[in-house]
Parts: structure tokens; C-alpha cells; sequence
């Protein structure tokens, strides 16, 4: 049943995405006369500090943090994947050099250090999406590196570098399929992270800038008038709840099925 509920709030946050091209500027129309107006039948999630509907802004919110997850889960996949592969087939020094510099990117914490690189870059949704990638690279990096040294030394692969194969066919033929299982887990856990991160740098003023909607930069306005109207800020906030919680109940469900003996346990 959890499992039912978690895909349909995934499947409710694209159809929002979808939505926000529909619904374009009209969330932004400043409408003074019906600031901070409770929810009704008019506008079901009320109206914030400027009489813009909250329903439409947090659908346009989805559309922004859909955007920066996929962005950033497709960027950081392909880069980490790339060379944690490279790193491992190759061995030898490249893989020494490769691995002090994944050893560097995890000591700093990874949510400051996108932090750093979006004020320094500056405020926007580009910039964000470099500024998540640039730290979320690493995982996929270290996971597909451990995954490669594994698979090095299968029968099939060895077959392969007998018969003289370019290394690149072998990787991409060979390697990279049996990878696709546990960089799936890994990258719904990505988007999760990709989520809170784009909410936190918005909330900080450093990713999505008004007039355009992200859940982050709705919950910092909202805190404003959260004794007067709290529902600016319970509503952004729960959609993000929902939508992290949603994705993390899925991708431990994945685990769970890819695990072997936990299965035979199981049964």
C-alpha cells in the first residue's frame, strides 16, 4: 500500500510540472486587493503577501524542483559514473590520482560547498543545477568505481580484453549495463537531495529569485507572516515533505528488492 502512495505523489509532482506550463505568468499576476486571503473556494490554498494563489505558485515550485532534480541526477550520474569507471578499469596511478581527488570532495560537506559556488556564481536556476553537480558528482564517482573493481575480473570481461576489444566497447557493452541497477537506488536518493538542496538555496536567497516560484524562496516569505497566515508556509512546506519522503520510500524499496539475501531471507 506504502508503495502505491509514494509512486502516485511522484506521479501527482510531474503532473504538476506538466501543469506549470499551462498555468505560465498568471501565478504572478500581483492582485494587492486579495493579500493573505485564507483558503476558499476562489483560490483552495488562499493567496500570499501580493494576492498571488498559493495552489498555482506551488505547482510553478514543482516544475522548478523537478527541473534542478533531473538536472542535477543527469549531469552528476553521467560525470561520477564516467569516471568512477575509467578510474577502476584503469587502475595504476590514474586510479590513485582519481581516488585523493574524490577523498577531497568528500571532506567538505556538500551542502556548503554549493552554497560557495552559488554565491559565488550567483542566484539562479543554471547556477544551482552547477552548484548541486559540481558536489553531487562524487557519489555516483565512488559507487561505480567499487562497482567496476567487482566486475573487472568477471570471466566475460576478461573474454573480451582477450579477443582485443577496444576498451570502450567493453566498458559501455560490458560494464556500464551491469552498473544500472545500483546507480537507479543511488540516483533516487539523488533527487531527493537535489529537492531539499534547491529549497535550501532558495530559502537563502542564492538559487530561484523571485518573480519565479521554488517551495525554498515560498517558505522564506512566508515566515513573514507565518502567525497571520500560516498556511504560506504548511503548504509549500508539505508538498516538499510529501515529494522527498515519497522519492526515499521508493528508492529503499528498490534496494530492498536488488538485495539478494535480504530477499532469501524473506522467503
Amino acid at each position: 500500500m506504502l508503495r502505491y502512495v509514494s509512486y502516485s505523489i511522484i506521479l501527482i509532482w510531474v503532473l504538476m510540472a506538466a501543469l506549470g506550463f499551462w498555468i505560465g505568468d498568471q501565478a504572478n499576476e500581483v492582485m494587492l486587493t486579495q493579500f493573505l486571503q485564507p483558503p476558499d473556494t476562489q483560490a483552495l490554498l488562499g493567496t500570499d503577501q501580493l494576492g498571488r494563489p498559493v495552489l498555482e505558485r506551488i505547482v510553478l515550485g514543482a516544475q522548478t524542483s523537478l527541473f534542478v532534480a533531473v538536472g542535477v541526477v543527469f549531469f552528476s550520474a553521467i560525470i561520477g559514473t564516467s569516471i568512477g569507471v575509467y578510474s577502476a578499469y584503469a587502475g595504476g596511478w590514474t586510479d590513485r590520482i582519481i581516488t585523493k581527488v574524490i577523498d577531497v570532495f568528500l571532506a567538505f560537506p556538500g551542502l556548503l560547498l554549493a552554497i560557495a559556488l552559488a554565491a559565488i556564481l550567483g542566484p539562479g536556476i543554471e547556477n544551482v543545477v552547477f552548484a548541486l553537480v559540481v558536489v553531487g558528482w562524487v557519489g555516483y564517482a565512488r559507487l561505480a568505481r567499487a562497482q567496476t573493481l567487482s566486475l573487472r575480473s568477471r570471466e566475460h570481461i576478461l573474454a573480451a580484453r582477450t579477443l582485443a576489444i577496444p576498451t570502450w566497447l567493453i566498458l559501455f557493452r560490458h560494464v556500464v549495463p551491469l552498473l544500472l541497477a545500483p546507480l537507479g537506488v543511488e540516483a533516487t536518493f539523488g533527487i531527493a537531495g537535489a529537492v531539499i538542496s534547491e529549497a535550501g538555496l532558495s530559502f537563502l536567497g542564492l538559487g530561484v529569485q523571485a518573480p519565479d516560484s521554488s517551495w525554498g524562496n515560498m517558505i522564506k516569505e512566508g515566515t513573514r507572516y507565518l502567525l497571520v497566515a500560516p498556511h504560506l508556509v504548511l503548504a509549500p512546506g508539505i508538498a516538499l515533505m510529501l515529494v522527498v519522503l515519497a522519492v526515499n520510500l521508493i528508492g529503499d524499496q528498490w534496494r530492498d528488492h536488488l538485495d539478494v539475501k535480504a530477499r532469501h531471507n524473506r522467503g
